[in-house]
């Protein structure tokens, strides 16, 4: 039986809803909204709530137009300008628990925080507090406009983590035992702000899902705006892109994408992200722990095990050099920190899709298999078993926990953890499941 729960924090009165021992607060603004005056400018505080705010239902996206028709994640889009809100699933009775923040991914132009398969109920069920962020995305988010502070998506999500911050505790959820954690973009996310200068202190330990050094140069950035502006037929400036709605962006952004991976990200030059992101990881972020991995098989599709063993010996798969490869030299960048730096590897091939693909071990990570299309994504019968052991893996280490297995340190032979290999247990501690890429690290260092 649902019924309302109501929570008094710094940000005001906040009103949810309680199911069994899950409480859920959704949709909260943690930024005013990002329209007129405000669209292109760096995050404003929401000023505290005058009035009981209603939590009950997924807050307004900043996806208005999916990555695609189709997307292996289910990401519904909500309508609304009030696009920066977070959500908290908390257990019932919760005090000073640890907390996960989550950053969806979609490519940074796309993504929804109100996915199912990102519901914390299962981290609630563990005594973990589950935060799930919205932030800009697409032009709005991420072009670089010369009368507009760059990096407005990854200043939304500090705002967010100030937030959290501030209110958590409200919740039941200890404030200095935050995990920031996210998969594709947001993984990119995650270590995009762990290179940063400006995170201090935000968060104590981080996850990267299928993440990468993302971050896209600036000459490649303005060549592609020129290219939009051209078809919206309007200048590529603050002030011509703001002659068009989002939707018009987000659907002119998708159609010129088909032919290119990564078109707007993280941009280098400012105070978020004064140096690369590979540089700024090993400079900053050195007390904090980070878990970090890749799917065997990302974007690379479905082959027999004889030609995946070979394109995965050979290192030269998009798989490889945009996903895996950022696991060493992540490593490698971080073998001096006190912290530590741990690899896992998810090798679990779907029947639905062929191979361990992108996003397949997101299910496992949150333990929701019997969330809205993961059948679809997983086949009829992913083993319950793996999904037991990735997240209790995730659990501990949001609660503080080192893995188990060695650290990383970006050479040859690396230790890492393997979930799922065929023919294998299904969590595995090997050496070397990131050699093919790894090489590449060595002769750099």
């Amino acid at each position: 039986m649902t019924t309302t729960d109501t929570v008094q924090a710094p940000a005001g009165t906040i009103v949810g809803r309680r199911l069994g021992p899950v409480r859920r607060f959704l949709g909260i603004p943690y930024a005013e909204p990002p329209v007129g005056v405000r669209r292109f400018a760096a995050p404003v505080p929401r000023g505290r709530f005058s009035e009981p705010y209603d939590a009950s239902r997924h807050g307004a996206t900043a996806q208005v137009v999916p990555l695609s028709e189709t997307t292996t994640v289910p990401e519904p889009s909500v309508p609304g300008d009030d696009v920066l809100n977070l959500s908290v699933v908390t257990p019932v009775d919760a005090e000073r628990c640890p907390v996960l923040v989550w950053v969806h991914g979609g490519g940074f132009l796309a993504g929804s925080p109100a996915s199912p398969w990102y519901d914390g109920r299962s981290f609630a069920r563990d005594g973990v507090v589950t935060v799930t962020v919205g932030y800009r995305l697409g032009v709005d988010g991420f072009a670089p406009l010369d009368d507009a502070p760059a990096n407005r998506g990854l200043r939304d999500l500090l705002l967010a983590l100030d937030w959290v911050q501030e209110n958590i505790a409200a919740f039941g959820g200890d404030p200095g035992r935050v995990t920031l954690a996210g998969q594709s973009a947001g993984g990119g996310a995650v270590l995009a702000l762990l290179s940063s200068p400006a995170t201090r202190g935000r968060f104590r330990r981080a996850v990267s899902l299928s993440g990468g050094h993302f971050e896209v140069a600036a000459d490649a950035a303005h060549a592609y705006l020129e290219r939009l502006g051209d078809r919206l037929a309007v200048p590529p400036t603050r002030e011509g892109f703001a002659r068009r709605t989002v939707e018009q962006l987000q659907w002119c952004v998708r159609e010129l994408r088909a032919a290119e991976a990564l078109v707007l990200g993280p941009g280098v030059g400012d105070d978020v992200l004064p140096v690369t992101i590979l540089a700024g990881l090993g400079a900053h972020g050195h007390d904090v722990p980070l878990l970090l991995g890749a799917t065997g098989d990302e974007f690379d599709g479905p082959l027999g095990a004889a030609e995946r063993a070979a394109a995965r010996a050979a290192g030269t798969r998009t798989t490889d050099t945009l996903f895996r490869a950022a696991c060493p030299s992540t490593a490698a960048a971080r073998r001096t920190t006190t912290a530590g730096t741990w690899l896992y590897s998810f090798e679990w091939p779907s029947p639905a899709l062929g191979g361990a693909a992108h996003c397949t071990d997101i299910p496992y990570f949150f333990d929701v298999l019997d969330a809205p299309g993961v059948a679809q994504a997983l086949g009829p019968n992913p083993p319950a078993e793996l999904a037991t052991l990735m997240h209790a893996d995730l659990v501990d280490f949001v609660r503080g926990q080192d893995p188990s297995w060695a650290k990383a340190t970006g050479t040859l032979g690396d230790p890492a953890r393997e979930y799922g290999r065929p023919g294998a247990a299904l969590a595995a501690d090997t050496t070397g499941a990131f050699d093919p890429v790894a090489r590449a690290v060595v002769e750099a260092c």
